[in-house]
């Protein structure tokens, strides 16, 4: 089902919680994302929307609706967001419109979800959605670029760029939400000289700025999607960040792709941003420079060209310990863009099912290292300190080529455009601890 502008999006609107109405506001009524949390302790996981610094109870609120919205609000008493999933688009859209309105500032005092209400500071979140499947993509050629230009100077980019999506298949079983620590991995690693490698921990552990979809439709085994209609296969989006431990993964990546340097943490945003909620925010898909190929067939459409693209800004922040015992805040390492993938979601979902392979609900797509072109927008600490040999200084005097124990890696993400609401992602935030 196409996704079209309606009222939810309306710039003027506003939200009868005050705190919604706030111009720094991740959580506007415009936006409604949905996400799990336990309202209090021993209460079961339910799905909830943030609105403000509220959560709308959804499931406990389910009378108040009827229709599609209503078997939609029914389905959100599960753990997960899988059952609301199922029931396809029009009913993902109708809960939404329904919840707008309750939530108006027209509604005011009358609206009758002022008594499902619960403060999101005392929320404790869970796993939005159960998967068994993550595929993480390459999708910013700059990315590609100077992470090969690393590896391999004289042919930085590999043939295949160019014409393929690339990805591969990370693992699904370590994927966590923000707040939950990471665990430096241990592993085989290689030095430049002749000698044998040695197991231990990585010593080169990374960050990998990205964004995740959750496919909301499944396809069918031995199907393919066409490029026209696989952006309405995605429920919604959120921030997460592919751990990376560049010692491990450059050595066993030979001649295979990743393996030990990336299954071992993947941390993503608790609130999932849905697709009708970033319609405003659509852009053209990336501009190819002249002289690149054009996407075979298969992977070209009229429609994803003029809009395929989603303009979200996108931040990596960092905080060591020396800096939380010295009360500083946290210190912005990049800024990119999701506006300049190569490759858009539409074209990943179109190549993954090219040759058959099905989709499950909730499966997770990731859009690999969202790099822009300038080094302020370069997306890991891989680019940023040029492979570890130009370490960045902090505010504070320390340095970093890569992350050390005790070291907290934040995401922010938000869209922000002239005649429109701002609209945010909340954190993605993870500590990183010391091997076990």
């Amino acid at each position: 089902m196409p996704i079209f502008l309606n009222e939810t999006h309306d710039p003027a609107r506003r939200s009868f919680v005050e705190s919604a109405n706030s111009p720094g506001s991740d959580f506007p009524i415009q936006n409604l994302p949905f996400g799990v949390f336990r309202p209090g302790p021993g209460e079961q996981p339910r799905v909830g929307v943030a609105i403000g610094d509220q959560i709308v109870d959804i499931p406990a609120a389910a009378g108040l609706f009827d229709g599609p919205a209503a078997a939609a609000a029914q389905a959100c008493g599960a753990p997960v967001l899988n059952p609301l999933m199922a029931l396809g688009p029009r009913a993902w859209s109708a809960l939404r419109l329904a919840l707008s309105r309750e939530l108006s500032a027209v509604a005011g005092s009358g609206s009758r979800l002022r008594d499902f209400l619960r403060p999101l500071a005392n929320a404790e979140m869970s796993m939005p959605v159960a998967f068994r499947n993550f595929t993480d993509f390459f999708a910013s050629i700059f990315h590609a670029t100077n992470a090969g230009r690393l590896f391999r100077p004289d042919h930085p980019l590999t043939p295949n760029y160019k014409y393929v999506p690339v990805a591969y298949h990370s693992r699904a079983s370590s994927v966590r939400i923000s707040d939950i620590a990471v665990t430096r991995p241990s592993g085989q690693r290689k030095g430049p000289d002749g000698s044998p490698p040695i197991f231990g921990p990585s010593r080169r552990l990374d960050f990998e700025l990205e964004l995740g979809a959750f496919v909301g439709t499944a396809s069918e085994l031995g199907h393919s999607v066409p490029i026209g209609a696989a952006s309405n296969y995605i429920f919604g989006y959120c921030l997460l960040n592919d751990w990376s431990a560049r010692d491990i993964q450059a050595w066993e990546s030979q001649p295979l792709g990743p393996f030990l340097g990336k299954n071992f943490a993947t941390t993503i945003s608790p609130w999932v941003v849905t697709a009708e909620a970033l319609a405003p925010f659509r852009a053209a898909a990336f501009e190819r420079p002249q002289g690149d190929p054009a996407p075979l067939s298969y992977l070209d459409d009229a429609a994803d060209r003029a809009e395929g693209g989603l303009d979200i800004t996108l931040e990596a922040y960092i905080t060591t310990e020396t800096m939380r015992r010295a009360g500083m805040p946290a210190h912005r390492l990049t800024q990119s863009s999701s506006a300049r993938m190569y490759w858009t979601f539409a074209q990943m979902i179109a190549h993954h099912t090219s040759n058959g392979c099905n989709l499950e609900i909730g499966d997770l797509i990731g859009s690999g290292t969202m790099s822009g072109p300038e080094p302020s927008s370069w997306a890991s600490l891989l680019e940023l300190t040029a492979g570890g040999s130009k370490p960045l200084s902090l505010p504070n005097g320390e340095q970093r080529s890569f992350i050390e124990n005790g070291d907290e890696i934040t995401f922010r993400g938000f869209c922000a455009k002239a005649g429109q609401t701002r609209i945010g992602f909340g954190e993605c935030r993870a500590m990183v601890q010391p091997a076990g």
